[in-house]
């Protein structure tokens, strides 16, 4: 993690003289690896790996669609859900890995950091379909937040309580709210950083670092409220304090892994030769490890703290997943999303690899789209015990429902990348990134 800071303060670094950044720019022009045809991606190149992401995905949203009128409109809704969160775990962690390279000055992540932003200004797509899902909420009084169910409140001292937060008008402008603050960081950084390929304006590298600064905490409640509102919600009896943390980890993890998995496809496209090398992956790498560490950390710790004060209104949301037979996932939950990659990306040549990075990076993916469902899934057997042994119908729309959401948004990622150079190629710092060593 000490690869994430630079060594010098951000002032000395940018703040160079007229002549020496226009010396600069005159070696970056020079450099081979920089030639514009090793740092953009054509169209054509793109379609290869997205023409079939958006061919699955369309006919998995077929079939999701079909399942809405011929197996269960809930499973249905409960699989998109899955998938608008894991795609929206990519999206929001890109977006907070860019304001901290930003915000700590951090030279080494310059050429992965576009990719980054680009996955960072695709928020737009999970920010709208939650708007969808909440407005669709609203509109049938609860299906899966049973909390707006005029049924459920009538006599609900619990929900009398909740009821200046829990309402469904302030329920739709908060998710208005996430969607904006979200939709404009991101835009506002990928236009900066975007600008300044074509002005080289150091100035713009110095206002996005200012802002990421204010937009880290906009960021943290943001998403904090949000996993509030759309997860924890889903019981509306149960409360952590740590919540928000544990969906942050998700983030953050879903983020680095989706970016191993893109640089390894971009590099395999004969792109960013020498530009992105097993030094970067390197501490990309060690970017996931922590996370998994870290993301065991929260999980164990808020199941530990509720485990201890034994509140019914905590532990039944752990026993309720345990009697309707969930507890499968629960220990999938330990072992594959901890004890297995922590076993793994322990070891340096995986991290330094970029093929097996780009394999557990996938396989992680799968493991926060599994976090996902242990947290909604059961969720429908606790509302209705008619699901609490799913047809095998139902589990084929909610995997369909969950393959459509992140297949279409893959294919927009992949096209995303052929709007703009793969790397800020007029980045103050850029020469650190190219020259990029790890010692540890």
């Amino acid at each position: 993690m000490s690869q994430i800071a630079a060594n010098h303060p951000a002032p000395d670094i940018t703040a160079l003289s007229d002549e020496q950044w226009a010396h600069r720019l005159e070696s970056f022009a020079k450099d081979a690896r920089l030639h514009e045809d090793n740092i953009s991606m054509p169209k054509a190149v793109a379609s290869k790996i997205g023409l079939p992401m958006l061919v699955v995905g369309l006919l998995m949203l077929v079939v999701s669609a079909i399942g809405i009128f011929s197996v269960s409109f809930s499973h249905t809704l409960a699989g998109l859900e899955i998938g608008i969160f894991t795609i929206l775990a990519i999206s929001l962690g890109s977006l907070f890995w860019t304001m901290v390279f930003h915000a700590l000055n951090a030279g080494w992540s310059i050429t992965m950091r576009r990719q980054f932003e680009n996955l960072a200004s695709l928020v737009w797509i999970p920010a709208l379909c939650l708007i969808a899902i909440a407005i669709i909420e609203v509109l049938n009084q609860g299906v899966l937040l049973t909390w707006l169910d005029p049924a459920v409140r009538e006599g609900n001292h619990l929900l009398e309580v909740k009821a200046p937060y829990l309402n469904a008008n302030f329920f739709i402008i908060r998710v208005f709210i996430y969607a904006i603050c979200w939709i404009v960081l991101s835009r506002l950084l990928l236009g900066w950083s975007r600008k300044s390929d074509e002005t080289g304006d150091r100035a713009l590298g110095r206002k996005a670092r200012f802002w990421s600064s204010f937009g880290i905490p906009v960021f943290a409640l943001s998403t904090t409220f949000c996993a509030f509102d759309f997860l924890m919600s889903l019981d509306y009896r149960f409360f952590s304090t740590m919540w928000g943390v544990y969906f942050f980890a998700s983030c953050a993890l879903g983020s680095a892994s989706t970016i191993a998995i893109v640089m390894t496809l971009t590099k395999s496209a004969g792109k960013l030769q020498g530009v992105v090398t097993n030094e970067h992956f390197h501490d990309l790498g060690k970017l996931v490890f922590a996370f998994i560490v870290f993301w065991t950390y929260v999980t164990f710790s808020q199941y530990f703290l509720i485990w201890y004060s034994n509140i019914p209104e905590e532990t039944m949301w752990f026993t309720a997943r345990r009697e309707i037979g969930f507890d499968w996932l629960f220990k999938v939950m330990i072992i594959g999303h901890f004890i297995f990659p922590f076993l793994v990306l322990i070891w340096r040549p995986i991290k330094r690899s970029p093929k097996l990075l780009s394999i557990m990076g996938a396989y992680i993916l799968v493991m926060i789209a599994l976090d996902m469902a242990w947290i909604i899934l059961p969720m429908l057997a606790v509302q209705d015990p008619s699901h609490a042994t799913p047809k095998i119908s139902e589990h084929l729309i909610t995997v369909a429902s969950v393959l459509g959401v992140v297949m279409i948004y893959g294919w927009f990622a992949t096209m995303k990348m052929t709007k703009s150079p793969l790397i800020p190629t007029k980045d103050p710092m850029l020469h650190e990134a190219l020259s990029h060593k790890n010692y540890v």
